[in-house]
């Protein structure tokens, strides 16, 4: 598989006009553009407490990053706060799992999720969020026993976004920090 440098996505993504940045269209520039794995190790940053996210490139547009997955690690049912997302994964196994509200109170907080479809991703598939359905999770099961990466590009970069609880039936709104930036551990941060 022919594979491009980070740096080549990168410029690629940001020669994609405005208006053909769509879902689609960067759907299709990623998955005919498979990440070389050597040029974002320097990305790479694992912690045994969560997993890591770890940013590589930002602009007005999007931004890019890597999250590293320790064996079983999993995100919080989230959104996206409206933006647009794509993931490839060029290291290990990952597993998203897609919810619809089917009851929500946004005064009260309150929402009742339900599973609805599932996808595996290796090998560098491609995947995305669709805006229509943007309730989530990504899992690093246990029995896929390894760790695992996997590369973000979201639209318009965000610092916040909701978190569902299935068990409280309770969402609300955090805020999101970077484990490193350029490769740099960020002050604070405890790996």
């Amino acid at each position: 598989m022919k594979t491009v440098k980070v740096e080549n996505l990168i410029e690629g993504l940001c020669r994609i006009p405005e208006a053909e940045f769509t879902c689609d269209n960067v759907y299709r520039f990623l998955a005919e553009n498979p990440v070389d794995v050597d040029s974002i190790a320097a990305y790479f940053h694992w912690s045994e407490k969560f997993y890591t996210r770890n940013l590589i490139f930002k602009n007005e547009r999007f931004e890019m990053m890597t999250l590293c997955w320790n064996k079983g690690q999993v995100s919080r049912i989230h959104n996206h706060a409206d933006q647009m997302c794509w993931m490839t994964v060029p290291i290990g196994k990952l597993r998203g799992q897609n919810f619809r509200a089917v009851e929500i109170d946004e005064t009260k907080g309150f929402c009742r999720l339900q599973e609805t479809d599932q996808f595996d991703l290796s090998d560098c598939l491609t995947a995305k969020v669709e805006l229509e359905e943007p309730i989530h999770q990504i899992l690093n099961l246990p029995e896929f026993d390894e760790r695992a990466v996997s590369l973000h590009i979201y639209s318009k970069p965000f610092d916040k976004c909701l978190s569902y609880c299935r068990e409280t039936e309770r969402f609300s709104e955090v805020s999101l920090a970077y484990t490193s930036v350029g490769g740099v551990i960020c002050d604070g941060i405890q790996l």
